[in-house]
């Protein structure tokens, strides 16, 4: 009874500014006591683990139940949604390449890189997909591999369609059950957060990021391009009215969560409960969202673009145009091939570098930069990425509702 009006204070806050309230928190904390924040980074590793547990079930289960129990002759238009993100990922690294050539960026190429092995082609990145789409169930729900979760979904959502009615409630009702604990979780979000903020500010590599004041500059300052000016020009041509209370909802609800989870991945369950807010077409959104923090990556571009370009600047290597328009090809077709957790657009960079002959030890030093400055460039990437999901699926359904 005690406990019950500071509990009655927390349901009856906004979510988004309970988050704003653990953001603060957690800055203050990291400049008064960054002896403390081992301590309460535990909480943002566990909030992070706990989206990462639920995002693959949920996506399963969502994905499986609305297809099973989709009425006939109910379109669910993702093919409007996957236009949206191909030309939203293109128009990105368009961007990069027009920034970088503008403000030229140069790097100290003199460290070297670990870790995973880049792929050797654009080849070897849509076999990889191809490999994903049909891998065993269990290993994808086990490493949230998303296009196998899909696939799988897919295939066993259509063939519950033709089961009984009491087999269809039942993925109905685990759908329910599912979201249920989603909407737990997320209650969270705050404390996740505090502690993920009062790590990163807190973590000594932030004094690492003034050698590369410029290339940050380039990179945020492109996302922010995109996420501003691009985007909405994008959603402006699909729902005919002002953008930009949408762009912010989408920007303050799901991309401040993306920013300090800094995994696609691990944001589905918010956007998720995002797009339920929204009231957009579950039959759509429990598809495209998924979907999205695999193949949309708009930021997941602008990285692959901006690093790429300041390789050959620092090695002096020209740059024409035919030389670039490819380069925004490429790099948006790689970026479909980034991995939704953090860091996952860096070790493309050598497949985009190999483009101007620049030798794979070389790349790797730029991939070493990469996970530099990944404090903040791999959170702003995150950050677009994961709410340009839910943007691009909430105006083609509203296109879809004015039509």
């Amino acid at each position: 009874m005690i406990h019950r009006p500071l509990l009655q204070l927390i349901t009856r806050t906004s979510l988004v500014l309970q988050i704003a309230i653990g953001l603060i928190a957690g800055i203050l904390l990291a400049l008064l006591a960054p002896q403390a924040t081992d301590e309460v980074g535990f909480l943002g590793s566990l909030f992070i683990s706990a989206l990462k547990a639920v995002a693959p079930v949920l996506v399963f289960i969502l994905v499986a139940s609305a297809i099973a129990n989709h009425t006939p002759g109910q379109p669910t238009h993702i093919r409007p949604i996957l236009v949206l993100y191909l030309i939203g990922t293109l128009a990105a690294a368009i961007v990069a390449v027009i920034a970088s050539s503008l403000w030229p960026s140069t790097l100290v190429l003199s460290s070297a890189a670990s870790g995973s092995t880049p792929p050797g082609g654009i080849g070897e990145v849509l076999k990889s997909l191809a490999l994903s789409a049909v891998d065993n169930p269990i290993s994808a729900l086990a490493n949230a591999n998303f296009i196998g979760i899909l696939s799988w979904a897919i295939g066993i959502g259509i063939a519950i369609r033709h089961g009984s009615d009491t087999t269809r409630a039942v993925f109905a009702d685990l759908a329910s059950g599912v979201s249920l604990i989603v909407k737990v979780v997320i209650r969270f979000a705050p404390l996740g957060v505090f502690g993920l903020v009062a790590t990163t500010f807190a973590d000594a590599g932030l004094k690492a990021l003034v050698g590369y004041a410029q290339l940050l500059a380039v990179l945020i300052g492109c996302m922010l391009f995109v996420a501003l000016v691009v985007n909405p020009l994008i959603v402006f041509s699909q729902i005919r009215r002002n953008p930009y209370p949408l762009v912010f909802t989408c920007l303050r609800e799901s991309g401040i969560t993306a920013f300090f989870t800094r995994s696609s991945a691990a944001n589905v369950p918010v956007n998720l409960q995002l797009a339920e807010r929204l009231g957009l077409h579950e039959d759509t959104y429990s598809v495209s969202i998924p979907l999205g923090a695999t193949i949309n990556m708009a930021g997941a571009a602008i990285t692959i673009s901006v690093l790429t370009l300041a390789a050959t600047h620092t090695l002096g290597i020209a740059v024409d145009m035919p030389t670039a328009i490819l380069l925004c090809v490429v790099a948006a077709i790689c970026a479909c091939g980034a991995s939704g957790v953090a860091g996952g657009s860096l070790l493309l960079i050598p497949l985009a570098c190999s483009l101007f002959g620049i030798p794979s030890e070389t790349a790797l030093q730029v991939v070493a930069i990469g996970f530099i400055i990944g404090i903040l460039q791999d959170s702003a990437e995150t950050a677009l990425n994961s709410s340009t999901d839910v943007l691009f699926t909430a105006a083609a359904c509203m296109a879809r509702d004015k039509a």
